[in-house]
């Protein structure tokens, strides 16, 4: 009887602390946090239980892009963030919304934002809900990562984009778009005269990545790809999902669903891990190669504890679409910009012919390319790769004349202040590149966030600037692209800036 009693009273407390806790972090929390910023004079709209202001969000959004563009505009800000546009205009430039029961604050202040993404990068990170929302995508990768694991895992993948070896990386870049050029070169001989150019960034990009991290084809991952995209979509949903208590355990279809794409990625990764250590067992080799997967591989084979197949796994799912989606998006854009200005696209491709001289574009070369520098980083500002940049604050912090209290997260919703006409001018809504020809743009960097800023910021920057240049000084060299008359322009957001119906272009080869 003493025992079945000790039993039940253990019951109760384990209970008691779950419900205590549920509690706390569902009510007493997010009440605490919204009376800590009312006094500041921080509010917003009003939020509804448990779903927060989701529903609102979801309502504007959908009525923002059932439309498509009339014309071709980069005032896309009302489109793709209307939330922020008619937030911000009742409450001011700090508010305070809620995904669920997660207070997330917007703030746009430059200088504020500077000190948060390089002070207090070790305080704050992604919170709980973000993680949840993505673990069935990039799981507990870098991107999502935080605190001593980030430091960990960013320690051993940034040497892959760095140096001598990302100097390796510019021969595969070359090759695969040289095959890019070719297919392009024999569909115009056919007879084919207008491409869907998304399509075709979006396969050199995975093919790069694949032969970068896995020393692999994109034929070989061509699954692996098409599994991560659909991935995407469905993390792009899990707000939706996330907004009652213990709804991700819930057998419902989108669950079943996601769990199952999950699956079959890992399934087919663990192929690709398997493979390599059987390669290194017939080889009797003590590494696993030098790519991003063999240095993971040989990480864990230190016997380090911090990292396991599981975290190899979902690193290797973070740079899929980090490696290759946000630049074939950038390259996207890139091509839809200079093919609505043909001046631009001139300006560039003679800067090719004085720099280059007719030659592939070398390491040597790159850094000499300020023309077309100066158009990617116009079109990053246009149509940045993040939307916004999400931190939570692990603990009380300052930030300017604000105590923003732990829980808190702050949300930097980066194209709304790429496209600020206080921070840019008049003609912010204008592809004009040359507001980069002065180094003062970036010394008042705060203004650029297209891979973040401080510490955190994105680990693959030099790689994908890398690879944009290469692409696109080939491309430039060998094509004159103009915008199809089938374009429709429509700019929709999942997870990134996408256009909804591709990007048609007319290639005319250069030197038939």
């Amino acid at each position: 009887m003493e025992v079945l009693s000790s039993i039940l009273i253990i019951l109760v407390s384990i209970f008691a602390k779950i419900a205590y806790d549920a509690i706390s972090y569902y009510f007493l929390t997010p009440k605490r946090i919204m009376k800590i910023m009312e006094k500041q004079g921080v509010g917003g709209p009003k939020p509804r239980l448990f779903t927060g202001n989701i529903l609102d969000v979801s309502s504007l959004l959908s009525v923002s892009t059932s439309k498509d563009m009339d014309k071709i505009d980069h005032d896309i800000v009302d489109r793709l963030l209307p939330h922020y546009v008619l937030w911000s205009k009742q409450f001011g430039k700090r508010f305070i919304y809620w995904s669920g029961i997660e207070p997330r604050m917007c703030l746009t202040e430059t200088e504020l934002i500077k000190e948060l993404l390089t002070k207090y990068s070790s305080k704050t990170g992604k919170s709980w809900l973000q993680q949840q929302g993505s673990k069935h995508f990039t799981g507990r990768g870098l991107l999502m990562a935080n605190g001593d694991n980030w430091y960990h895992q960013r320690r051993i993948v940034s040497p892959a984009f760095m140096g001598d070896k990302l100097k390796s990386f510019a021969g595969h870049m070359v090759e695969c778009t040289k095959m890019m050029i070719e297919s392009l070169e024999k569909a115009v001989e056919s007879g084919q005269s207008e491409f869907e150019i998304s399509e075709y960034m979006t396969h050199l990009t995975a093919d790069i990545i694949s032969r970068t991290e896995f020393d692999s084809s994109y034929e070989k991952g061509k699954k692996i790809f098409h599994l991560l995209t659909l991935l995407q979509s469905l993390a792009a949903q899990s707000t939706r999902h996330l907004c009652l208590p213990g709804s991700r355990f819930f057998p419902s279809k989108y669950n079943r669903k996601i769990k199952s794409v999950k699956k079959e990625v890992e399934r087919l990764l663990m192929e690709i891990i398997e493979s390599r250590k059987d390669c290194v067992k017939i080889d009797k080799s003590s590494s696993y190669g030098n790519d991003l997967l063999g240095m993971l591989l040989n990480e864990m084979q230190k016997n380090n504890q911090s990292l396991n197949l599981q975290l190899i796994m979902d690193e290797c799912k973070t740079f899929f679409f980090a490696g290759h989606e946000t630049t074939a998006l950038l390259l996207t854009w890139t091509i839809m910009l200079l093919a609505t200005n043909p001046t631009w696209q001139q300006k560039v491709r003679d800067e090719l012919n004085q720099v280059c001289s007719g030659q592939t574009p070398s390491l040597d070369h790159l850094s000499k390319l300020t023309v077309l520098t100066m158009v990617i980083n116009e079109t990053l500002r246009l149509y940045p790769p993040a939307t916004v940049l999400p931190r939570m604050a692990f603990e009380d912090i300052k930030l300017g004349d604000l105590l923003i209290p732990k829980g808190l997260s702050i949300w930097i919703p980066v194209i709304a202040i790429h496209h600020s006409e206080e921070l840019w001018g008049k003609d912010v809504n204008e592809f004009n590149p040359d507001r980069f020809a002065s180094k003062t743009t970036f010394a008042q960097g705060r203004h650029f966030l297209p891979f973040a800023a401080g510490p955190r910021n994105c680990v693959g920057q030099s790689f994908a600037m890398m690879e944009a240049k290469i692409i696109l000084a080939m491309l430039i060299s060998k094509f004159s692209f103009n915008i199809s008359d089938n374009y429709r322009h429509a700019p929709t957001l999942v997870l990134t800036i996408k256009p909804k119906y591709g990007v048609q272009v007319y290639l005319t080869p250069l030197n038939p």
